[in-house]
């Protein structure tokens, strides 16, 4: 695969730029935030009550999650891959930290939690600076990575479906105002080419807030407003060492063997998922195709990120789908802007008021900019099939059944109640844990496939790195 330009993005900012003025950087920066919030918060709220937590808890919990993805991001964009990438929590460990919770009942679990993230973080470590993904890079071409990418987007269905249904009306004006700005208006204005999902938030939002005012919205719905909670938040979070401080808020970390593989399986899962991200983002930011340097620099700062989390009380971290379907919507893939949003994030960590009123934000309308964001990045995805010869049989059977299993695997165990792979415990957690998503699935089924079935390099759109 090439790792030249791809011409045919015209960006308002390259990977390089610095936008002018400052608070025009901090605004783009503040629309990755807006983008990863709804997903960021999510993860805490569903373990938070799991766990038997307090709303303080919880509290912290969330302002946890927020500093790690910060600081995590901040270290992917300076010394990782230096794509415009945004870090957060992780959807592939959930099955893993369910677990965990279920056998470690209560807040001691966020201390097996966190054990079993810094070892995984070791692992993803080594992996990534060993150069493992970037060897077998070579094996990766567009008949893989395709329904990869589209799967990423396409997995996503149900969080842009459960955000969305809890009031349609606005998940749906949400989606009118982002196609007005970024479609209709952005053309002929820059200022909208910029911020579309900002602004169509922030309209949302105010529309939202009247209606409630006008009790036409319930404060307590969905849809409405509630500022209940922001008076009872902290101003600013402590830095001290375990009691809910920055580092160990849960007290020392603990390790259970039994959740190893599980947790290894999770983070293989995030890799896969990351590696075709990578790939996504580095097409949208105008660079080609990521090379191997890139990948393994890439995963091993993501391994780093995700010991953060370990150390500082947040789950492992991944990059974000949604917010590099935003770097194409915007067509903004600056560095800078990035790391100001991470900036933000941290921000957002120590000062717990401004989070709480930022979490006013409407379930549905994070849903409304969830349904135009995921499908920009499986669409992206497949557009890489143009490299590929679309008239070879062997192709089309390649790329439509990893695109079908991505979907017929994780269904399939989803509705199973128990599985095993002849009674061997380690290989059926693997083998459940990358079945369980369809990423992986066509990360796995692609890589197999189009590695062993013959085909011309031609065929498959391989085209060699130049020096």
């Amino acid at each position: 695969m090439t790792a030249r330009a791809e011409s045919q993005f015209e960006l308002n900012y390259g990977l390089d730029d610095v936008p002018r003025p400052f608070a025009k950087a901090l605004g783009l920066g503040v629309q990755h935030v807006l983008t990863m919030f709804g997903a960021t918060v999510l993860v805490p709220l569903l373990l938070g009550p799991a766990m038997g937590m307090s709303t303080s808890q919880i509290a912290i919990l969330v302002s946890s999650v927020f500093v790690c993805s910060g600081l995590a991001t901040f270290v992917q964009v300076q010394f990782g891959s230096r794509l415009p990438i945004i870090q957060g929590v992780s959807f592939a460990f959930l099955p893993a930290f369910f677990g965990i919770i279920a056998a470690h009942p209560g807040e001691d679990a966020m201390r097996y939690i966190a054990g079993g993230v810094l070892i995984g973080a070791v692992f993803e470590i080594a992996i990534g600076f060993g150069g493992v993904i970037g060897f077998l890079r070579r094996f990766v071409t567009p008949v893989t990575i395709a329904p990869v990418i589209a799967h990423i987007g396409l997995s996503l269905f149900g969080a842009a479906a459960d955000t969305a249904s809890t009031h349609w009306p606005m998940a749906l004006l949400m989606l009118a105002l982002v196609f007005l700005f970024s479609l209709i208006l952005a053309p002929k204005y820059r200022f909208f080419s910029l911020f579309p999902v900002l602004l169509a938030i922030v309209t949302s939002y105010v529309i939202a807030l009247v209606l409630t005012w006008a009790g036409v919205f319930d404060p307590d719905s969905p849809a409405g407003v509630s500022f209940a909670g922001v008076g009872e938040a902290a101003w600013i979070r402590g830095f001290d060492i375990g009691g809910g401080g920055l580092v160990f808020p849960w007290g020392t970390p603990l390790f259970d063997p039994a959740f190893l593989i599980a947790i290894l399986a999770a983070y293989l899962a995030s890799m896969i998922e990351s590696f075709g991200d990578y790939h996504a983002v580095a097409r949208l930011s105008g660079a080609g195709d990521p090379d191997a340097k890139t990948i393994n620099r890439g995963l091993g700062a993501e391994g780093i990120g995700c010991a953060i989390t370990g150390l500082l009380g947040g789950f492992a971290s991944t990059s974000y789908s949604e917010n590099i379907g935003l770097v194409g919507l915007t067509k903004v893939a600056s560095r800078y802007v990035v790391v100001v949003g991470a900036g933000v994030l941290v921000v957002l960590g120590f000062v717990a008021k401004f989070g709480a009123v930022v979490a006013t934000i409407p379930s549905p309308i994070v849903g409304g900019a969830y349904l135009a964001l995921f499908g920009l990045i499986a669409a992206v995805g497949l557009s890489l099939l143009r490299r590929i010869d679309l008239d070879s049989q062997r192709n089309l059977m390649i790329v439509g059944f990893v695109l079908f299993a991505g979907f017929v695997f994780p269904y399939y165990f989803g509705s199973v109640e128990e599985f095993s792979f002849f009674g061997i415990g380690w290989l059926t957690n693997i083998i459940q844990s990358i079945g369980s998503s369809g990423i992986a699935t066509a990360a796995v089924l692609g890589l197999l496939l189009d590695n062993l079935v013959p085909g011309t390099p031609e065929e498959r759109g391989v085209i060699e790195d130049t020096p």
